[in-house]
């Protein structure tokens, strides 16, 4: 039986690219008792509720992580939350810190105060690959994010509140990804790459939903859950959009990285391989590793890095997974 069957569920971004393909399986699979979305944009949300055929176990809350307030309010019943809210845009990031901080680590724990006092079952944090040894602001607002998921299991304390995180790649096709913008530029001829070295962890929507939804019926609490996913070349992928298109190097990014992470060798010392995905297990007083103490443990100085990573995705694969 599903997890997510008879729940009362909330979503934290549900308007955005993951909250819309989340909602969307969870009402068509996974037989919901009601399913909540909280986002700020009304507007995404009346054209979303038409797209769903105003579907009567969608509920719809205007509201903000930033809004401790509304979150208690908005928490009332919910049994599972999945917290996909973020500002994740890296140069916006850069450019006005605060703001980022305030929606990624204070909404964070906006998001585990609600989710304790209102007593919900399992709460679910979306992480990003930029988070592994961060070099950007965005990546480093979604590392403590995650230590705050992670330590939120101790302040529960007696109660059966219980916090994961996901953590994972590029999402093809997402609002601000690379996708839509060399689509959007392939008629010009010109494809702007800043490396030709560059590669990337790649995984779909409904890939990563079901990383999110598998590991909901897996978590025990203060897991960080990785998937084992394919990379890719972003040349290959300017390739696969427009074969015919030059080119045009313009050099790394502030705050980008040429390769990924998604475990570093440090954290690999805590990492276990639970076949189709790794588990960081916290280094916590707290942590009882009984779930997870038959899984063998990775290998010494394993790191699991987009440049290193065995499986890679063809031109072909990447056609296929991008529409062309």
């Amino acid at each position: 039986m599903s997890i997510l069957k008879g729940k009362s569920i909330l979503v934290t971004g549900g308007t955005g690219s993951f909250g819309r393909w989340f909602v969307r399986r969870v009402l068509a699979e996974h037989d919901p008792a009601r399913l909540v979305v909280l986002s700020r944009d009304e507007l995404k949300q009346y054209d979303m509720a038409a797209e769903l055929g105003h579907d009567p176990r969608v509920r719809f809350f205007i509201g903000d992580v930033r809004d401790a307030g509304r979150l208690w309010r908005a928490f009332d019943g919910i049994q599972v939350v999945v917290h996909a809210a973020a500002l994740k845009q890296v140069p916006a990031a850069e450019y006005n810190p605060f703001e980022a901080i305030k929606t990624n680590i204070h909404g964070a724990q906006n998001v585990i105060d609600a989710a304790l006092d209102r007593q919900v079952e399992r709460v679910i944090a979306l992480s990003t690959d930029k988070a592994s040894s961060p070099i950007n602001l965005y990546g480093a607002t979604k590392l403590v994010s995650d230590k705050l998921f992670v330590a939120a299991n101790a302040y529960a304390g007696t109660k059966s509140t219980r916090f994961a995180v996901v953590r994972y790649g590029n999402v093809v096709g997402s609002r601000g990804s690379v996708v839509p913008f060399f689509k959007r530029l392939a008629p010009t001829g010109v494809l702007p790459i800043t490396d030709e070295r560059m590669t990337r962890f790649w995984i779909t929507l409904d890939q990563g939903v079901d990383f999110v939804i598998d590991m909901l019926g897996v978590m025990h609490g203060g897991e960080l859950f990785v998937p084992k996913i394919p990379s890719m070349r972003v040349v290959d992928l300017a390739r696969a959009i427009s074969p015919e298109a030059r080119l045009d190097f313009v050099g790394i990014r502030p705050g980008e990285k040429l390769h990924e992470q998604m475990i570093s060798v440090d954290d690999a010392r805590r990492t276990v391989d639970a076949g189709k995905f790794y588990v960081i297990k916290p280094d916590a007083d707290w942590w009882d590793g009984t779930p997870w103490e038959t899984v063998s443990p990775v290998s010494e100085g394993f790191s699991y890095t987009s440049d290193t990573n065995p499986e890679w995705l063809t031109l072909e694969q990447l056609r296929t997974m991008i529409g062309g």
